[in-house]
């Protein structure tokens, strides 16, 4: 902590105090700038991230495209999300993890042993920054979610898309 005595004028305090400044405002201007900014693909989501996050959103966008293939690619609530029957998942970055939010919180349950060395709450899956994407775990919760829409659209009709 940076103390500043009334009558001291120490360039270092004053060059420091500069510096969070900038730092304060640059840190929350990127924010305002993601949360102001309203995607229209998936793709230009993508581009605002920055390497190896980046790399880490492209590996689970591709993991869900090849687990659910016909599901429909939006961005809703301002994020990448996935439809096929209904809504799959969604997928955001955050200051240290990837939120994976899969659309239906019945998955805590299913997946309770898998999920032990993940930060989840109701409907969210925290996947650290600094640790891989959980490659089987990602694919065995779509095709979970894939089969409860489609049980959900059997009950309510015959599949029609």
């Amino acid at each position: 902590m940076v103390r500043i005595h009334k009558g001291e004028q120490n360039p270092y305090n004053i060059i420091y105090l500069h510096f969070l400044f900038i730092t304060f405002y640059l840190i929350n201007k990127k924010k305002s700038d993601m949360n102001s900014k309203k995607f229209k693909s998936v793709d230009e989501y993508l581009k605002t991230i920055h390497q190896p996050v980046k790399s880490k959103l492209e590996k689970l966008r591709s993991i869900i495209k090849q687990t659910a293939p016909e599901a429909e690619e939006v961005i809703s609530y301002n994020m990448p999300a996935y439809k096929y029957y209904g809504l799959l998942c969604y997928f955001m970055t955050h200051t240290n993890h990837i939120g994976f939010y899969p659309a239906d919180s019945t998955f805590r349950k299913v997946f309770a042993n898998e999920l032990i060395n993940y930060e989840t709450s109701a409907g969210t899956i925290r996947f650290p920054h600094n640790k891989p994407v959980p490659v089987n775990l990602v694919k065995k919760i779509i095709k979970f979610r894939v089969n409860r829409n489609l049980e959900k659209q059997l009950i309510k009709k015959p599949l029609s898309k």
